[in-house]
């Protein structure tokens, strides 16, 4: 993980500390964007769009698709103008310089790991159940499932997890070949006369109209789209960002909102929707009927190997994103602590799993968890859309991406509109999202009250 200082602490000269090695050429960084976009999402939350939207599944994907890319140019023009491991936590503090604010975009973003964690780890425990049979046990039994599984996310955090890109692209080839098995099926069942291609057509009506179900369906759609924001914190670590970075980016984004799309299409075409939308396994569905023939428990386990990197990945942000505001005395220095032999910070690992245990057992639901993560990226990307046009009035001396200023206006109006409650949203997400949202604040507040200040402006680990 890499700490990012935010504030004074950003201005002054670097010269003490060694730069990151630059060792991410344009593929091995499109294999991170592609793979870090790939995962819980498009396997777990299919069947939830098209419980919304009816046969046209593909749409709400595509709508997801568009807001992510408009809100992308944003993200492009900032990290290719500030070249560095960053995030949202930076360029709100540069943008805003109010410290406070900053806090709440880095806490939203470790909420957002939280959530997206526990949406894997609900996903990983239904796949599981299907793949040994233990369906029978109800949704208790999928429940204590989630709990084992996140429990052994704790285990390996707490052991010590090095990132490897090596590793990233293995990740990646696994995710991509499960997507492509359906694409495939699809493919293969269509060209055979099977299923039913008009499905793709069909919407799901409301009051006689189609729209808000699509709107509904695309503030979940949207979850599967988030991860391309991960990337800039590659900054300091790619060959060339200002250069690489726009290219190779939007590559990824096309290639993801392409697949989802043919994805899509694919499992209408095989699994009517209201069959779709039922239970957590949509895409096992769609292999068990495009392909009655092949072993649905690897397909099973396909699923869990790529939702298992998902939770992994997002619970080791959430943990070092809160050690390191503890360390910096924005949250209380006991969450600052490293065990003694692991040196992995123990009580952040702890605190995080125990409010992921929280949420897979008294939420649990998918679409809830699922749609949570959007809820609350969507208002941090309000947010950072905003801070690249405050941040037009500080110039910098290097040549880098300026993004046209119609998109960024239009990705802060796209974005907040799909975090309003008109929308559709369920009103469980917006109660999860103030819940944790409102754990962070008072803390924050206990610090301020026992009059501790932070020993810099403001130090964070966002890798989300």
């Amino acid at each position: 993980m890499t700490a990012i200082r935010v504030g004074q602490a950003q201005e002054q000269p670097a010269a003490a500390e060694p730069s990151l090695k630059r060792v991410m050429g344009p593929w091995l960084l499109l294999l991170f964007i592609v793979g870090d976009i790939l995962g819980t999402g498009i396997y777990a939350l299919t069947g939830q769009v098209a419980k919304q939207v009816g046969g046209a599944v593909w749409l709400p994907f595509v709508v997801a698709f568009l807001v992510a890319l408009i809100t992308a140019f944003s993200y492009l023009e900032l990290v290719t103008k500030y070249p560095r491991a960053a995030g949202a936590a930076l360029y709100t503090h540069k943008a805003f310089g109010l410290h406070f604010v900053t806090f709440l975009v880095a806490f939203a973003v470790m909420c957002s790991g939280l959530t997206s964690a526990s949406t894997a780890a609900r996903a990983f425990s239904a796949n599981f159940a299907h793949a040994v049979g233990l369906e029978r046990t109800g949704g208790l039994g999928v429940t204590l499932l989630g709990l084992a599984f996140m429990g052994l996310i704790a285990a390996i955090n707490f052991r010590g997890v090095g990132e490897s890109l090596k590793m990233n692209v293995v990740l990646t080839c696994v995710e991509l070949s499960g997507l492509l098995i359906i694409i495939l099926i699809g493919m293969a069942a269509i060209a055979a006369g099977q299923g039913d291609v008009s499905r793709v057509l069909e919407f799901r009506t409301v009051d006689g109209g189609w729209l808000w179900p699509v709107i509904a369906a695309t503030t979940l759609a949207f979850f599967a789209m988030v991860g391309f924001e991960d990337s800039v914190n590659m900054a300091e670590e790619c060959k060339e960002p200002s250069r690489l970075f726009p290219k190779v980016l939007l590559a990824g984004l096309l290639i993801t909102g392409l697949i989802y799309v043919l994805v899509s299409i694919s499992a209408i075409t095989l699994v009517p929707a209201a069959q779709l939308g039922e239970g957590e396994t949509p895409l096992l569905k769609v292999v068990q009927a495009g392909a009655p023939w092949f072993p649905v428990g690897i397909f099973a386990f396909i699923t869990m190997f790529a939702v298992a990197n998902t939770a992994l990945i997002n619970m080791l942000m959430a943990s070092r994103l809160l050690y390191g505001m503890g360390r910096e005395g924005v949250l209380p220095a006991t969450l600052g602590r490293v065990h003694a032999g692991r040196r992995t910070p123990y009580v952040a690992i702890a605190f995080t799993t125990l409010l992921a245990f929280a949420l897979i057992t008294f939420v649990g639901a998918i679409p809830a968890l699922g749609g949570t993560t959007a809820l609350l990226l969507l208002c941090v990307f309000v947010v950072v859309n905003i801070a690249v046009l405050v941040l037009r009035r500080d110039p910098v001396a290097h040549g880098h991406f300026r993004t046209p200023t119609l998109l960024p206006v239009l990705g802060a109006l796209s974005c907040a509109f799909l975090a309003a409650p008109w929308t559709g949203r369920d009103l469980v997400q917006y109660e999860i999202a103030g819940l944790l949202m409102a754990i962070g604040i008072g803390l924050w507040l206990l610090m301020r009250l026992a009059g501790v200040t932070s020993r810099r402006a403001f130090e964070a680990d966002t890798d989300r």
